[in-house]
């Protein structure tokens, strides 16, 4: 499919935008796990009935999971779910900005772990774009501090930072691992495995933080059922995230997708200038400017 992963991943990223503005509407009424449980449980429908359209459709057959894929599949589920909290502590954190910082180098640590286990191969336009985009995100995160150089480098000492460090290695974790599932399953068509691995991964979620939203926070199940109609939304732009994330990583390696997915941050800043009326500051347009300098690396070392 050449260079589909590009628009593909795009799509991606402005959906997973929107659905974050949509989980950030349910603060409300939910807790932040009961926010976070929404883009599951209302988008294991959505996912479901995709598979099922594109199996109608003649597209190709149900594949055959072997045990790599749901080894990959749970390694990855799991730290999904595990990073996705530790990065909800850190920004209760004093210097959360910081700890965000540091979380941000999944993309770089996604690329390391594809290298050491499934033997991926980077170009160095691509790999020098890579570290670009982590540069420049960090900074990016740091960027309302009075020093964010400073801030970055003195930032590895404090216990929040190493916690955002690991959510970062765990995001890396969960993006290589789909990635992983998903060309495990060896199907004729890429968009028939990347929906699979994405109905199995997030039934396997919706399972897991059910579990713990039922022991450790009682009546919130309730309470994300009352707000179905609102959190319907959230599940139809999670799963159309979730399946442009999906089928890019099986098109593509997960680090050149997940740097072009930061596409997302320049979107945000222009909300928050136009909407908000929020001047972005020196280290935001310099952050910007690096990274769209990475991206057009990544590009260049993805072809």
């Amino acid at each position: 499919m050449g260079q589909a992963w590009i628009p593909i991943t795009i799509v991606a990223a402005l959906s997973q935008t929107v659905r974050n503005a949509l989980q950030r509407s349910l603060k409300g009424r939910l807790s932040t796990n009961g926010a976070a449980f929404t883009r599951f449980v209302f988008g294991l429908p959505f996912a479901c009935a995709y598979l099922g359209i594109l199996l109608a459709a003649g597209i190709g057959g149900l594949p055959r999971p072997d045990s790599v894929f749901w080894i990959w599949l749970v390694a990855a589920g799991l730290s999904q779910i595990v990073a996705t909290s530790l990065l909800i502590h850190v920004m209760t954190a004093r210097n959360f900005a910081t700890a965000v910082a540091y979380a941000k180098t999944e993309v770089a640590q996604a690329a390391a772990f594809e290298i050491i286990f499934l033997g991926a191969s980077v170009t160095w336009p691509g790999a020098s774009g890579v570290v670009l985009a982590t540069v420049s995100v960090m900074l990016m995160s740091v960027s309302r501090s009075a020093h964010p150089v400073r801030a970055l480098l003195a930032g590895w000492t404090e216990s929040s930072a190493l916690l955002g460090l690991l959510a970062g290695g765990l995001f890396g974790v969960a993006a290589v691992g789909f990635r992983a599932a998903s060309v495990s399953l060896h199907h004729p068509s890429v968009l028939v495995a990347a929906a699979f691995t994405l109905v199995m991964s997030t039934a396997l979620q919706t399972l897991v933080m059910g579990a713990y939203l039922a022991l450790r926070e009682r009546g919130e199940l309730r309470r994300v059922v009352a707000a179905a109609p609102a959190g319907a939304l959230v599940g139809a732009m999670s799963s159309l995230g979730s399946a442009g994330w999906f089928t890019a990583f099986t098109l593509q390696i997960a680090a050149y997708v997940r740097t072009l997915g930061l596409v997302e941050l320049p979107a945000t800043l222009l909300i928050s200038l136009y909407a908000f009326r929020e001047r972005p500051s020196r280290a935001e347009i310099l952050g910007l400017a690096l990274l769209g300098l990475s991206i057009a690396m990544v590009l260049s070392g993805g072809r």
